[in-house]
């Protein structure tokens, strides 16, 4: 299948292909730990694989830019190799790309984003550059919108880092992310500061990752497998096509109040 892919074209092909690209998709992963079983690329890779198959679908609408490779991970960074961006950081490099695609007409942007430490940062990055660049920013977790797939094959109460979710995808999108021989469980601590600044309690809060779980991942790899990670990126990728097919089709008026905040 066709696809418009930054990194793999000469600035004449790009040309052309901005005769028809509506929107530019722009892969955001980390680069930081995930256990002893994916390799610290995972993030960005299952990105950027994310990204080429929604372009292949969204094919001549879509262009995909280079992928954003790190990402903000401060709550990982004990564990050796994890290598975080300051949200700041991340918002300035997303400017600067959105800005440098708007030079050449392109006046929608998604953030497809792998990681979950990023989401905040890029609501903030979305309504930000929408308004000071003039231009529709939209972001989006890679499969968090396949619920059907979610619910039926992911059974741990915990899961969502280096579990058989994420394990999974790789089977799919990319098993050369995985050390085989070493997939294994969360090894959770019961007690600790964590449990009440998760997401849904009362408080929330920064906790490190290793306050969490002792092996760097949480839920049950060993779950994990090539027909889950199909069910969930391809029930994902249909969502996601589905939702910028229309919200491509909208004609979005510009509110002319909003010039007042342009800076």
């Amino acid at each position: 299948m066709k696809r418009y892919l930054l990194t793999e074209m000469t600035w004449e092909e790009v040309r052309d292909a901005l005769r028809t690209v509506e929107l530019a998709i722009i892969p955001i992963g980390a680069h930081e730990q995930h256990g002893p079983h994916i390799v610290e690329s995972c993030d960005a890779v299952l990105a950027t694989e994310m990204a080429k198959k929604l372009g292949e679908r969204l094919f001549p609408k879509v262009l995909i830019t280079p992928t954003v490779n790190m990402g903000v991970s401060s709550h990982h960074l004990n564990y050796p190799g994890t290598i975080t961006l300051r949200p700041k950081t991340l918002i300035s490099i997303l400017e600067d790309m959105v800005a440098s695609l708007k030079l050449h007409g392109i006046q929608k942007f998604l953030f497809l984003n792998s990681h979950g430490g990023n989401q905040s940062t890029l609501d903030v990055a979305a309504s930000s550059i929408s308004m000071e660049q003039n231009v529709d920013i939209y972001y989006a977790k890679t499969t968090s919108s396949a619920k059907n797939a979610i619910s039926k094959n992911i059974k741990s109460t915990l899961f969502g880092h280096s579990c058989e979710r994420e394990v999974s995808e790789a089977y799919y999108l990319a098993p050369q992310l995985i050390r085989h021989e070493k997939i294994t469980k969360g090894e959770i601590n019961e007690e600790g500061r964590w449990k009440k600044l998760r997401p849904g309690q009362a408080i929330q809060g920064f906790y490190r990752y290793e306050e969490m779980t002792k092996n760097g991942c949480i839920g049950d790899a060993t779950k994990a497998s090539y027909e889950i990670g199909k069910e969930i990126v391809e029930e994902a990728l249909e969502n996601l096509e589905r939702a910028i097919e229309e919200l491509l089709s909208l004609d979005v008026q510009k509110c002319k109040s909003l010039e007042m905040y342009r800076v």
